[in-house]
């Protein structure tokens, strides 16, 4: 595993974790001027930008910034594992809110508000014995 390139400091971090089908998002923000670096699984460290590559992933990440107008104040340190991209964005995205609330309790009015506070429980449903996925079947034949 690489080394980080940031030290988090306790005192002045705050701390998110966030959830979206199988993505799980360590977020810590740091005060700042709105980076977004993500540590994937694989330990390498990336720029947001790189990292999540399309704009509506960048977006979904800073609407939590947008909702309590505190875009541009805090960077973000997350990492990442599970799932795909836009999973993993979402999840850093429920991961920042949490960690908003962390940093000031009156922020979760809003945040609640705009649905950041509640889990996406949404995950991919098992696959049936005797069936060829969660929903679809085998077709059946009389003779």
């Amino acid at each position: 595993m690489a080394e980080k390139t940031i030290k988090i400091d306790p005192k002045l971090a705050k701390y998110g974790t966030g959830r979206r089908k199988e993505a799980i998002a360590r977020v810590w923000l740091l005060p700042g001027e709105g980076r977004i670096i993500v540590r994937s699984s694989s330990g390498k460290e990336w720029d947001g930008k790189e990292y999540f590559e399309r704009d509506i992933l960048l977006a979904k990440i800073r609407y939590p910034f947008e909702v309590t107008n505190t875009a541009g104040k805090f960077d973000v340190y997350a990492t990442v594992e599970g799932s795909g991209k836009p999973a993993q964005a979402e999840a850093v995205m429920y991961g920042v809110a949490k960690a908003l609330e962390a940093y000031n309790p009156e922020l979760r009015s809003p945040l609640k508000s705009a649905g950041l506070m509640t889990r996406d429980a949404r995950i991919k449903e098992r696959k049936k014995y005797n069936q060829m996925g969660a929903r679809a079947k085998y077709r059946w034949s009389k003779r």
